[in-house]
């Protein structure tokens, strides 16, 4: 997408531009006068586009309309879905070391019932790990809360959920999936991937930002976070967002696809042969995300050279209050000398092949100027 012809934003991992489509369904929603609790015509009116974007999002992942709980966004959907779980047996949350900060701060368990399940070079879980961490759990008469993204926000890698699946429910456990990142750019479906409970975000597919949902299989039980009116059948009080969730079934609808991976793919040889060292690049990746870091060259300061030449991608996840840090994520991957250079550049249904021949161009200029500044004060 170019905010101007001499813009490019490759930073829709962080958040995609609001889909035409979007837009369009929630300027009609905004006529729409009824409270969707209320009987008369208006308020059935409000309800038929809760239930048509219900819908529309279950079908995007797979789940039963039926299933699918509005919340206001993606992080209230995870923590909803990481309560311990009702019974007389204690819970344990299991969470790999990867996940968005969201997950990793344990939702509303305390931090003496968290584990934490380490990952290989590529940021993949390590099962014979997460087994013996879920059984030791079990043997000691808990239950295991497993919670695993489906794809990483900062480096793509597609995560072996169904076969992490299997191992929880052979603990009596359960399965969070955080889908955030994964939805409207991969096949998602809560069914065959063992999802328990499974969060995604209308932001980073079109939709507005402020809404997301948290779906739920037959196993799973609903722990109510906001108490009031007994809204979404009682499982998350407050009058619904009806114009964002107007806009989030639009996107779940017609989204599309993420451009073509051979895109980054070229992208990512031209500035291996400069340095750059690329992050997950030996496992499934999400076809529009490249996490690649050039030792020696500050993250922040390639974004910052790089939005000067017009071109707008990100230092890691987008998702700490605009702060730019060391990324947790490669650093438990094993790379927390590439922690501090390395980039996010992720495409969209509007990004082109020349948007992505342009970020290659730009980057490989600033950074012969960055290597000729140090060859300088050598």
């Amino acid at each position: 997408m170019r905010g101007g012809s001499d813009r490019v934003y490759l930073d829709w991992n962080a958040t995609a531009p609001l889909a035409p489509a979007a837009r369009a369904a929630m300027l009609a929603a905004l006529e729409v006068a009824g409270n969707p609790s209320s009987v008369h015509g208006e308020g059935r009116r409000a309800r038929a586009i809760t239930e048509a974007a219900r819908r529309e999002v279950a079908a995007l992942v797979g789940a039963d309309a039926a299933a699918v709980v509005f919340t206001s966004g993606g992080t209230e959907a995870n923590v909803t879905a990481l309560a311990p779980i009702p019974g007389d047996r204690p819970t344990v949350l299991v969470v790999s070391a990867v996940e968005h900060p969201s997950v990793a701060a344990g939702g509303r368990f305390p931090r003496q019932d968290v584990r934490v399940a380490p990952v290989d070079g590529d940021g993949v879980i390590d099962l014979a790990a997460l087994a013996t961490i879920v059984d030791r759990a079990a043997g000691e008469g808990a239950r295991p809360l497993v919670a695993l993204m489906l794809a990483n926000n900062e480096t793509g890698v597609v995560q072996p959920v169904a076969e992490a699946a299997e191992l929880v429910r052979a603990a009596g456990g359960w399965l969070h999936v955080d889908a955030i990142q994964a939805a409207g750019k991969m096949r998602v479906d809560s069914r065959a991937i063992g999802a328990d409970t499974l969060s995604i975000s209308a932001h980073k597919l079109g939709g507005p930002m402020g809404v997301g949902a948290l779906t739920f299989g037959p196993r799973a039980t609903m722990v109510r976070v906001q108490h009031g009116g007994g809204q979404e059948r009682g499982r998350r009080s407050g009058t619904e967002n009806i114009p964002g969730i107007s806009g989030f079934g639009a996107a779940a609808k017609i989204v599309s696809s993420v451009g073509d991976p051979a895109w980054r793919d070229a992208v990512a040889s031209r500035l291996k042969r400069a340095g750059g060292v690329v992050l997950g690049e030996n496992e499934p990746r999400l076809p529009n995300t490249l996490c690649i870091a050039m030792p020696g060259w500050d993250a922040d300061r390639q974004v910052m050279a790089l939005d000067l030449t017009g071109v707008m991608i990100s230092a890691g996840s987008a998702c700490s209050s605009g702060k730019v840090k060391a990324s947790h994520v490669l650093t438990a991957m094993g790379h927390a000398e590439l922690a501090g250079c390395a980039i996010r550049v992720s495409g969209g249904w509007d990004t082109t092949e020349e948007d992505w021949n342009r970020f290659a161009d730009a980057w490989l200029e600033a950074h012969a100027r960055h290597a000729a500044r140090r060859k300088e004060v050598a």
